[in-house]
């Protein structure tokens, strides 16, 4: 009987590609799904030398190479836990079991505890590219006990996308739940930059007056510039799409954005650790209001006001200005977050390799990401992405615009809850005063909670005087 390298549990779409990326690349591959009509039909469609299709979990199991290797593709919260739970009674100490869904980093550090109990390896793997970077390569974050990572990061390095320096789009993270907790972060930039693209698109289509046709033109040539990304690239892509009554696909989606859990998760973190995510929970909470069923009724009560079209190249020039400005700031708070977390869950996140495996395979791939290696590799341990001398020269060019357009945007009455957070950062971070000696005055007055004087140490608390009696 052959021995198979690893095995593939989950034959969604996701379960599916992967394992025909590890079978593509020589590897040979158990695939198993609780429903067995789910693997006929894969093994039907997809017949391949190196996959070998299993119904009973025993065997499936017994099929597997020790130490045995079995990557979970499978629906994040209970079910995780149900099928460690069926699955620990057939390993054996040194076996390893990898999830490569989008579970929530803390529910991976208690499986970790739990499955070292019995002895076995417990990986959490942040996975990113969707269906293509699946069969074709993705970005992969791996955490999980070091002496794991050794057995299966061949495996992950194979199949990964190549950035344009060659180098896999694969890299171990840290313990327990740091992978998951970086690919949890990426998908929180990925919302933020999702939504700075949709505040530029309706800035031109509103504001620019320009059509989808015009508009998948801008984008094309913004995509070949510093901007130059994936989700820039397929903006133009969805711009241009007509049906076949050769209507444009893209006016007749509903206005309604979902998500899956990621970003909201980022946010809290955000909001647990301390650190300001704003640009991002703005993100998050536009897809939210999105879902609102008043909208309607809003429109009714609320009506927008005339608009100045601005249809000029120079409006265009500041759209992209901004946005280019912007995304600096959304990455700065992603690796904010990364820093501050990798301190508290003592995991010494790489940030250099973090921006390295974002360059492609991902959502998030841009060319932008090897200038944030660079950062980090000049300093592991840089403050704020804003400090690099890079990305001071490039918000410095883009200040202006971004402050132009979001003056322009809100007096038209467009939604811009990103492209506005971003321009509040900057002016917020650079404040001399953001009111806050205030807010401290205030709770040490209704609450004694003290504060810090400029001119002395330690805390005080001021006995108030009423000034003004009724």
């Amino acid at each position: 009987m052959i021995l198979h390298t690893i095995g593939v549990l989950g034959m969604g779409v996701m379960g599916s590609n992967l394992a025909l990326n590890m079978a593509d690349h020589g590897y040979d591959v158990a695939v198993y799904n609780h429903t067995p009509q789910t693997t006929r039909q894969f093994v039907r469609m997809n017949p391949h030398e190196h996959i070998t299709a299993y119904y009973d979990l025993a065997t499936y199991i017994q099929s597997l190479e020790r130490p045995r290797k079995v990557m979970f593709m499978i629906k994040a919260g209970e079910p995780v836990d149900t099928m460690i739970d069926k699955i620990l009674p057939y390993l054996e100490a040194g076996d390893i079991l990898i999830d490569g869904g989008n579970s929530y980093f803390k529910d991976t550090q208690r499986r970790v505890k739990h499955c070292q109990e019995q002895g076995i390896h417990f990986i959490g793997m942040g996975i990113s590219g969707g269906e293509k970077g699946a069969r074709r390569g993705p970005a992969i974050m791996i955490g999980g006990a070091k002496e794991a990572y050794e057995e299966i990061h061949a495996i992950y390095n194979d199949i990964a996308a190549k950035a344009p320096d060659g180098k896999p789009c694969c890299a171990y993270m840290g313990p327990d739940g740091a992978g998951h907790f970086v690919k949890m972060v990426h998908n929180g930039i990925e919302y933020a930059d999702m939504q700075l693209i949709a505040e530029a698109y309706l800035l031109l289509k509103y504001v620019g007056a320009y059509d989808n046709r015009n508009l998948g033109n801008i984008f094309h040539q913004w995509n070949q510039g510093e901007l130059h990304s994936y989700l820039i690239g397929i903006s133009a892509d969805i711009f241009a799409e007509t049906d076949e009554n050769h209507k444009f696909v893209l006016d007749y989606i509903v206005d309604k954005a979902e998500q899956k859990g990621t970003g909201r998760w980022t946010c809290l973190e955000g909001i647990e650790e301390g650190v300001d995510i704003s640009l991002i929970m703005a993100a998050c909470n536009a897809r939210v209001l999105s879902q609102a069923v008043e909208r309607e009724k809003a429109k009714q009560i609320y009506p927008s006001g005339d608009i100045t079209v601005q249809h000029t190249d120079a409006f265009i020039e500041a759209v992209r200005r901004s946005l280019y400005a912007a995304k600096i700031v959304a990455y700065a708070q992603g690796f904010s977050l990364y820093k501050q977390a990798s301190q508290v869950y003592h995991w010494q996140l790489p940030y250099q390799r973090i921006a390295e495996i974002f360059r492609a395979g991902c959502i998030i791939q841009a060319d932008f990401l090897s200038t944030i290696s660079q950062a980090y590799e000049g300093d592991s341990q840089l403050d704020n992405l804003l400090f690099y001398p890079f990305f001071i020269d490039h918000l410095k060019a883009g200040e202006a615009a971004l402050r132009h357009v979001v003056a322009i945007g809100i007096a038209s009455g467009i939604p811009m809850p990103a492209f506005t957070n971003a321009i509040t950062y900057i002016d917020a971070y650079r404040s001399p005063c953001m009111g806050a000696n205030l807010i401290q005055g205030l709770r040490d007055y209704f609450g004694a909670h003290t504060f810090q004087r400029i001119d002395q140490e330690g805390a005080v608390h001021h006995l108030w005087q009423e000034h003004y009696k009724k």
